[in-house]
């Protein structure tokens, strides 16, 4: 049974891309001293529209990261793309005292962003996209704001169900322009 959980957990594990976003040593003070230990913070996604993140600590780096992949592993969500490059909209986000504003971008663009949102794109698969933090740039937060931002996003299809209307006419409604006006010309 065991083996079985395990060749599981590593087909899901394929062609899953993790990337180290940042990493602490931090302490804790006893009696006798101070504790030393680190904390990793890891993004996985694979490159196609699923992401998470995850916080591991530990005596040792690498058990750290291990932890903080095994974590983001666990907690992947979808995010929705247009046409597997980009956003389908832009979307602002706070988290603590940072806040992310991030917009899709046009054929070519590429990822305009720092830090850590640059890591949580290049592992989400998106190719263009414009992202600005401002606020704080601790990393935990900057990561926390974009899934965050992630929850907001919709994508033609989800708002078609909502509305009870077909996706075509959602996404001729995305241009701010009739697109039955210009038939009808």
């Amino acid at each position: 049974m065991a083996r079985f959980e395990d060749k599981k957990l590593q087909n899901a594990d394929a062609g899953l891309v993790d990337k180290l976003v940042s990493i602490n040593r931090v302490s804790k003070t006893v009696k006798g001293g101070r504790n030393m230990s680190f904390s990793a913070l890891v993004v996985v996604g694979d490159k196609a529209g699923r992401i998470g993140f995850g916080k591991g600590k530990a005596l040792e780096v690498q058990s750290a990261v291990q932890k903080a992949t095994k974590a983001a592993k666990a907690k992947m969500v979808r995010v929705p793309l247009k046409e597997g490059r980009t956003l389908h909209h832009d979307v602002e986000s706070k988290y603590g005292a940072g806040r992310v504003v991030i917009r899709s971008a046009s054929a070519g663009t590429g990822i305009i962003a720092g830090g850590a949102l640059r890591a949580v794109f290049e592992c989400l698969g998106v190719q263009d996209v414009v992202a600005k933090s401002q606020g704080s740039n601790n990393p935990h937060n900057m990561v926390r704001a974009a899934f965050q931002a992630f929850g907001k996003m919709n994508s033609p299809k989800s708002v078609a169900a909502r509305r009870g209307k077909p996706v075509a006419e959602i996404i001729a409604g995305r241009d701010g322009k009739d697109k039955t006006a210009d038939k009808a010309e």
